[in-house]
């Protein structure tokens, strides 16, 4: 039952430039069966959530000397609660909302279109993309989905797309398999691997040693420049293990208090507006002094705040740089916003799960989004562990579009007779805050010794002053 998700492992592993031999201590354990799609999604967050944390475990040991890693536990219940978080949470008794009403599936003259819509801005670029106006008379979201059904019933998917995408709106029109491998987008993403770390640019040791057991990441300051689920996902398995993570958010682009109570845990969180003089300075602080600099906006979109790969190489030799995208850096959709439940749309994913009724479906979880999160904190444990011996910058770079390939093509489907069901209650927590009484899904990255709750619950988001607290590993 575990075959596929320890080949998967071994894969990811590989990438990751990971000594092979580690893998042997992963142990695959829980019920089985979670997750059920037609595509092996229950695999793909095994192996995500190995890699994780046997990047962490890498970590711990080479921090305390060297010695045998401590073993890796994979629970099948654990990772399949964690990778529908934004499910389960719930403030004082109250569920996040997780999509809005104009995020969704729409019939066209042709196919189906998928839009995204949670964003008030994205909203606006939605209507006026699509030349539906939001008038004063409408009465509530209803009557407003109805007019647009209406245009869209008249439009070709392909010709939606352009003008949506055209307006600074999102929604893609809905592709089979073969229709994204033909795609100039989709052929230049088969030619990409999963991911790719590598080190680009000279930089000190790194000089990190001792620490708390079971925190491989202590004494690391992390700049969390992420929005939505993959990138705070990442951001919030580095703040478990240890790390001092700022999330700093512009105060004038709206993001959800909800999305920030699921990925929230662990960390700070500040506002900074990069175009003011005295807020540009408060971050220049921050910078000289980060770790880890993860990024999760549109590719290009921080480039002009000298925030690119290679200017922060160079401000910042020795820093480990993270770059998230929906669609990769490159091709005819490289510099284009994306989100999970678009990606699966345009990839393929929403043609392969479709139901009986031949409407487009969806994988049981944002899995995207929370695998390629996993995958990303690895890829940054693993970087400073080489930093340890080797010095130097290291990128990290992953696309939610690089996910769905390897998870539609590589990572294979092991037979499980088994329902899918599995009882979520163990593997939640509650807690008080200042926001007020979480519910919350428990993290799935364990090893021996680990930690297997975060310091802290989430706070307001951008309410913290920007400065870090304590040591850093520098």
């Amino acid at each position: 039952m575990i075959k596929r998700a320890t080949e998967a492992t071994d894969h990811v592993w590989a990438l990751l430039g990971g000594d092979p031999v580690l893998t042997a201590a992963v142990e695959y354990r829980g019920p089985g069966g979670t997750l059920q799609a037609r595509l092996p999604v229950r695999e793909m967050a095994r192996s995500t959530v190995a890699v994780c944390a046997l990047a962490a475990a890498e970590l711990a040991t080479a921090r305390r000397g060297g010695g045998t890693p401590p073993a890796v536990r994979v629970d099948d219940a654990a990772v399949a609660t964690a990778f529908v978080s934004e499910r389960h949470l719930r403030l004082d008794g109250r569920a996040a909302t997780v999509f809005a009403p104009l995020s969704r599936f729409w019939r066209t003259a042709d196919g189906w279109l998928r839009t995204h819509a949670n964003y008030p801005h994205h909203r606006e670029r939605l209507l006026a993309g699509l030349n539906v106006p939001e008038q004063p008379d409408t009465a509530g979201d209803d009557v407003l989905a109805a007019r647009v059904a209406a245009r869209l019933a008249a439009c070709r998917a392909a010709e939606a797309e352009e003008a949506v995408h055209a307006a600074g709106g999102l929604a893609v029109a809905v592709r089979t398999p073969h229709e994204w491998a033909v795609h100039p987008q989709g052929a230049a993403v088969a030619q990409r691997p999963l991911l790719s770390l590598e080190r680009i640019a000279p930089g000190p040791v790194r000089a990190l040693t001792g620490g708390p057991a079971g925190l491989p990441a202590a004494g690391l300051r992390v700049l969390d420049l992420t929005r939505v689920i993959a990138g705070p996902v990442a951001t919030r398995t580095l703040a478990l293990l240890g790390a001092q993570v700022l999330r700093v958010d512009p105060p004038f682009l709206p993001e959800g208090q909800d999305a920030h109570n699921d990925t929230g845990f662990g960390k700070r969180s500040t506002a900074l507006d990069l175009r003011r003089a005295s807020d540009r300075a408060a971050f220049d602080a921050l910078l000289d002094t980060a770790d880890v600099v993860v990024t999760g906006y549109r590719p290009g979109a921080l480039d002009r705040h000298g925030l690119s790969p290679q200017a922060l190489a160079e401000r910042r030799p020795g820093l480990v740089i993270g770059q998230l995208s929906a669609w990769g850096t490159y091709g005819p959709w490289g510099a284009r916003r994306g989100f999970d439940s678009l990606v699966q749309a345009a990839c393929g994913i929403a043609a392969a799960e479709a139901g009986a009724d031949s409407l487009p479906g969806v994988l049981p979880a944002q899995a995207l989004d929370h695998g390629t999160g996993y995958l990303l904190a690895a890829a940054v444990l693993r970087a400073v562990t080489a930093q340890r011996t080797a010095g130097g910058t290291h990128l990290a770079r992953l696309a939610l579009a690089q996910t769905a390939a390897w998870l539609a093509r590589d990572v294979g489907r092991d037979a499980d007779p088994d329902s899918g069901a599995h009882e979520a209650a163990p593997r939640l927590a509650e807690r008080t805050g200042e926001l007020g009484r979480f519910r919350y899904a428990l993290p799935p990255v364990s090893f021996e010794g680990s930690p297997d709750d975060w310091t802290r619950p989430p706070g307001r988001l951008g309410a913290d002053a920007p400065r870090w607290t304590g040591a850093g590993a520098a």
